[in-house]
């Protein structure tokens, strides 16, 4: 049991990472030779560990942290290993997690090898660390050191970043003037506030999923239980709060996984999210839900799940008991809340930001929601009575689910083909489809037809009735919008963007403006007609650059200043299309990391990771054509700000 609770608490604060930009590298190196003799030499590599950091010895345990690993490259014939490398002082603590001793250095770790030399005309020696360093969160880290007898000076590099990789990768770096412009006065508001609003939709999310069967009529009798059971009324309370707490833990814990990959490459879960192959999953998973809420197959965990959490809920007792209840709960209502949950994942993706933040908040605000009925029946029992009773009612509410789970496969569907630029679902074919649904749901909740586990209707709620009302309007709504009669601005961002289209367009640039999709040709011609450069990091699945585009560059002040007073060079971060063979090459980070850029995404990705210090889309920049900032950098924004921004980077290039 107290292996249970130490993994589970583990899993609260390992995969979180909540630490420092710097602390991504954690571990600093320096190395050196010294010379014994002739034919011998002794090779030092000394790490500098940051506070509160553990990095772990090549002898610690094998069922615990990942141990360090040297490979000394050789062909065997030119040197030779003297014994093995040797340790600074080391600390050795029985860790409660993997129940094992872990040994592993604080603060700082030298290593020394003795090497004998057998060929003189060798005069370079690569050896190769593997190693893992923990803090909050554990990291795997690779270190490449290159040592050189004749006493020039080591240069600590990647074998694999060649010179011609090295040139290519100077070329993404840009000499900018007035780069500290770029983070001047700007407070990143648009972060926390995303953060909000997904704990909002999990909120939301978190609502719904307790008007369903699998979860409604859990709350009366879950409350009975711990209201009956109990000898005082203030225990029973007590345990129903604590209840409702470790429903939340749970939906929490599910969601830390994903920040494990954030914290080994910043843009991984960007690179994840718009992923072609990821989102066409996510378009079948989500049709499989939809036909689950229809009723025509019943998704379950494996019975046995439960059996055994229940029977360890019975068999425990005491705190431990209720979260064994709590992770129960979590397991026989997941018929209907996994297509929720699963919405709510597939939501995050589409949100721009730190994903496995925006996740977690996600889960949190759901979770909240699932718990907070347990709370509040338990303190206020008598509002048991007005709750309304299990019916017909909840059956409705998952079929409209259903509906709503099918257009947001269509939003995966339509990533997978803007990102891989396969011109399948042009923007009038998805609001088509969109329109269909909303028919069908409408004409459903008049109770024109049914689903199979419906039951016969008698008449028409009142709610079904304004429920079908509301659909009816957004199908309105959405011709009008297809027709182009009225602007789809509450849709911003889930449909193709307008020049995605099945009419012929002039360009494929934001509302028909020039742009360039290249920075060193949007650069020429910004020099050659003496302009300033709008510089956009977007996407082709990017929600929040579309909603910038549709409802604030397309606003009568702001467009003309756009379209006629700067060059507007897009950047696209997520198009996966392959780059030719002479312009890939492997990039080298100061930190030593090596990326491979194989596509556009790589390169303009890591153009703005290194240049301006961010990976989030959108984001705007300001430039003169001989790279002077004219003004801090932008993301969301209103019209006024907008504007007032484009003129002040204006004003600045006078």
């Amino acid at each position: 049991m107290m292996r249970i609770i130490a993994l589970l608490l583990f899993m609260v604060v390992v995969p979180l990472g909540v630490y420092s930009q710097t602390e991504k590298n954690p571990v600093v190196w320096e190395q050196q030779i010294n010379k014994i003799s002739d034919t011998e030499y002794e090779l030092v590599m000394q790490a500098s560990i940051f506070d509160g950091w553990h990095m772990y010895s090549q002898f610690t345990s094998e069922f615990g942290s990942l141990p360090s690993e040297f490979t000394y490259n050789s062909n065997g014939t030119m040197y030779e290993l003297v014994d093995g490398t040797i340790e600074s002082e080391t600390i050795t603590e029985y860790s409660e997690i993997f129940e094992v001793e872990e040994t592993y250095f604080k603060d700082n770790a030298i290593f020394t090898q003795r090497i004998k030399v057998s060929d003189p005309s060798i005069n370079q020696i690569d050896v190769d660390l593997f190693f893992q360093v923990c803090k909050e969160v554990c990291i795997p880290m690779d270190k490449k050191f290159i040592f050189t007898l004749d006493g020039s000076a080591a240069k600590d590099l990647i074998t694999t970043v060649d010179g011609r990789s090295l040139e290519l990768g100077q070329q993404l770096r840009l000499d900018l003037k007035n780069k500290e412009l770029l983070t001047k006065g700007l407070e990143d508001i648009n972060a926390a506030t995303n953060i909000w609003v997904i704990f909002g939709l999990g909120f939301l999310g978190g609502l719904i999923a307790l008007l369903t069967p699998c979860v409604f009529p859990m709350i009366p009798l879950t409350v009975s239980f711990f209201t009956k059971q109990s000898k005082k009324k203030s225990t029973g309370i007590i345990n129903a709060i604590l209840y409702g707490f470790f429903i939340i833990l749970i939906y929490f814990l599910l969601s830390l996984p994903f920040h494990l990959f954030d914290s080994v490459d910043s843009q991984i879960l960007n690179s994840i999210a718009t992923n072609v192959w990821l989102n066409l999953l996510f378009f079948v998973i989500f049709m499989f839900f939809a036909f689950s809420f229809f009723g025509y197959y019943e998704l379950t965990l494996p019975s046995s799940w439960a059996n055994k959490m229940d029977a360890a809920s019975s068999k425990v007792g005491g705190v431990i008991g209720i979260f064994f209840m709590a992770v129960t709960l979590a397991i026989v209502s997941f018929s209907c809340t996994g297509p929720i949950l699963g919405g709510l994942l597939g939501g995050t993706t589409l949100a721009e930001g730190e994903v496995a933040t925006n996740l977690t908040a996600g889960m949190t605000g759901f979770g909240v929601a699932l718990a907070l009925p347990f709370a509040l029946f338990a303190l206020f029992p008598a509002w048991l009575n007005s709750l309304p009773k299990s019916g017909g009612w909840m059956t409705t509410v998952k079929v409209v689910l259903g509906f709503l789970e099918i257009g947001l496969a269509l939003k995966f569907l339509s990533n997978a083909d803007l990102v891989g630029h396969w011109g399948i679902l042009k923007r009038e074919i998805f609001l088509g489809i969109w329109i269909i649904l909303a028919i069908a749901m409408t004409l459903y909740l008049f109770g024109l037809y049914k689903f199979p586990h419906d039951s016969p209707i008698k008449k028409l709620s009142v709610g079904r009735k304004l429920t079908a009302f509301l659909s009816l309007v957004f199908t309105i709504y959405l011709v009008l919008g297809i027709t182009k009669i009225m602007p789809l601005k509450l849709l911003s961002g889930f449909p193709p963007p307008e020049f995605y289209s099945i009419f012929e367009q002039e360009t494929d640039c934001p509302l028909g403006i020039d742009c360039f999709k290249d920075f060193d040709a949007g650069l020429a011609y910004a020099k050659e007609v003496n302009k300033p450069i709008l510089l956009d990091f977007t996407g082709w699945a990017c929600v929040n650059c579309r909603k910038m585009e549709e409802n604030v560059w397309s606003d009568a002040e702001v467009f003309p200043i756009i379209k006629n007073k700067y060059v507007l060079i897009s950047l696209y971060t997520d198009d996966r299309e392959e780059l030719p063979e002479s312009e890939k090459f492997n990039f080298q980070f100061e930190s030593g990391r090596v990326k491979p850029i194989t596509n556009i995404a790589q390169k303009w990705g890591t153009f703005q990771e290194i240049n301006f210090n961010s990976i989030s889309q959108p984001f705007y920049v300001l430039l003169s054509p001989d790279l002077e900032v004219l003004n801090v950098a932008i993301q969301n924004s209103d019209i006024p700000t907008y504007k007032n921004w484009l003129l002040e980077g204006l004003s600045n290039n006078q």
